[in-house]
């Protein structure tokens, strides 16, 4: 079995944009290569939104650059739209996930739907940054809009849950999302008094969220925004759920190289840093389209 190392959470919230309010379960500042090849995860959530009081209100983040990994962003209730300088863009609902690849400098912004601006309602959502290797940092910029119906949703045995394979393996099931290093990202549901053995790659950081409901991981109790990290030996892994539970598993292989970070750019030295906040200013990063708002 895989030892908790740790159990991790944040009860200060703090607001991305207008539109998101965040926790930081984990961050590369405080834990670093411990959870490599993952950087950091917001929580979005759970909030209520009321309606726009105004025709074309926006809530979100404008126009913002990122460098060197990838985001991830997960739905779980509302919309959420984006463009970004590569002239992708859409909407995502419950189920939906945006993965984009910023690598060598990408420009987006993220807004909720006008639709879901209008109508108010639940919001819940989680963003996931991945780490690239030192030789793909600087790759071409890519994005993958990833709808509910492209993922498969694996029964977990006895009835106790499924499992939905966003990225990686699980039972034979590959997600449809495309990954530079190897890695899982499963979104599981557990049923109160259920459990699940899991069997996790040797050697991967591993790392489980608890988003709803209270958690027995290997023995220790997660609850409801927390994260309980794993040590990288072993490969099993058993879940028991107190009461429903939404759960976002992460595995990866780590990438042991230098982390070396400055807001939105995460490189391996200072000097690229540097080189990114220069090649940002002189707007190489190119831009948004006013037609693909």
């Amino acid at each position: 079995m895989k030892k908790v190392l740790g159990i991790y959470s944040n009860p200060r919230q703090h607001w991305v944009g207008n539109g998101f309010p965040v926790r930081s379960l984990f961050t590369y500042d405080t834990l670093g290569q411990h959870v490599s090849p993952f950087l950091l995860l917001d929580y979005a959530g759970p909030a209520e939104f009321k309606p726009a009081s105004t025709p074309g209100e926006k809530r979100g983040v404008g126009t913002h650059p990122h460098r060197g990994f990838e985001t991830v962003t997960i739905v779980y209730k509302g919309e959420v739209s984006h463009q970004d300088s590569t002239g992708s863009g859409g909407t995502i609902g419950p189920g939906d996930v945006q993965w984009m690849t910023a690598a060598s400098g990408i420009l987006h912004e993220e807004f909720h739907s006008p639709a879901f601006t209008q109508s108010g309602g639940p919001f819940e959502m989680v963003q996931l940054w991945v780490n690239l290797p030192a030789k793909d940092k600087m790759s071409a910029p890519h994005y993958q809009g990833i709808v509910d119906q492209q993922i498969p949703s694996v029964a977990l045995p006895d009835g106790a849950g499924s499992v939905r394979v966003i990225a990686g393996e699980y039972d034979g099931h590959k997600g449809p999302a495309q990954t530079f290093t190897p890695i899982n990202v499963w979104d599981v549901r557990l049923g109160q008094g259920k459990e699940a053995a899991l069997s996790l790659p040797e050697g991967h950081t591993a790392a489980v969220v608890v988003l709803h409901g209270a958690v027995l991981v290997n023995g220790e109790v997660v609850r409801e925004a927390q994260m309980a990290l794993l040590e990288r030996d072993g490969d099993g892994l058993r879940l028991e759920a107190n009461s429903d539970a939404t759960i976002l598993l992460l595995t990866g292989e780590p990438i042991d190289e230098p982390i070396v970070g400055h807001g939105p750019f995460v490189m391996n030295t200072q000097a690229e840093i540097a080189t990114a906040i220069s090649d940002f200013n002189a707007g190489r990063f190119g831009r948004i389209s006013q037609a693909t708002r």
